[in-house]
């Protein structure tokens, strides 16, 4: 007997297949692929026992292994999962559909100064003399729990205290400035650090945790390498390298405003 076969039982299909592109991507990426491959074949293997051969003994094992198994994978791949959901609210369109509902105003231009141009002057200076730096700037995401990891501050930004903060024989310079409201939060603090392999090998830890910062927020992380003395802009998993301050100065204009 022919079974009917419409529009919704295509879309079906389509959303199943999305859904297990995007599952195998996400998986892919943290390399636990042969985990995801494993997992599909068992619920194929569930699928055919319970459905296809209806075998009611070994369906109802398999029944309840997957049933305990969700919780399982919940716990074990919780960051990869927390991933997943971050990269899909922070889509482009999901974001301007976030925007509708917040009644923030725009920073004006003058607001804007006072932020981004101490922050590209202490780092066209740190650039020249060589000294590492990594600067987090929060936009919507909270970084509450990152701000727990250093010491707080709670100062006016200005390029001195940038400075005084990463320089070599200060205590706080080993750990990220974390900038939020027009204000330095606090300083010292630790970043999750990225284990992405997509990373040229000659970028340093603090290019590693600036691309962490950004999986699992939508905020701007900028680093001076202490070996080159280059600047880097991490935004949105992605590195835009060797800036020049009027660069440095545009990119933060464009994602700020």
């Amino acid at each position: 007997m022919f079974f009917e076969f419409g529009i919704k039982d295509i879309i079906d299909i389509v959303l199943v297949a999305l859904t297990l592109f995007y599952v195998y991507r996400l998986m892919k990426e943290s390399r636990s692929l042969n985990v995801f491959m494993g997992i599909l074949m068992f619920v194929v293997f569930w699928l055919i026992v319970s459905q296809v051969l209806e075998m009611k003994l070994l369906g109802s094992i398999l029944d309840k292994l997957v049933s305990v198994g969700v919780i399982g994978l919940i716990v074990l791949f919780q960051e990869d999962i927390r991933k997943f959901l971050y990269n899909i609210g922070g889509h482009q369109r999901m974001r301007a559909l976030r925007r509708l509902f917040s009644s923030s105003d725009k920073q004006s231009s003058e607001q804007l100064k006072q932020i981004i141009m101490p922050i590209v002057m202490a780092c066209m200076s740190m650039s020249k003399k060589k000294v590492g730096a990594l600067i987090v700037i929060q936009r919507a995401t909270p970084l509450d729990d990152i701000v727990a990891t250093g010491e707080l501050i709670d100062a006016r930004i200005s390029q001195q205290l940038i400075e005084n903060i990463f320089f070599k024989n200060s205590p706080l310079h080993d750990g990220a400035v974390i900038v939020t409201h027009q204000r330095i939060r606090a300083a010292g603090c630790i970043l999750p650090v990225s284990h992405s392999l997509d990373i040229p090998k000659e970028l340093g830890l603090r290019h590693r945790a600036a691309l962490g910062i950004t999986h699992e927020s939508d905020c701007i992380a900028i680093v001076v390498s202490e070996e080159t003395g280059g600047i880097s802009v991490a935004i949105r998993s992605d590195f835009q390298l060797r800036l020049s301050a009027e660069k440095l100065e545009s990119i933060l204009t464009q994602e700020l405003a």
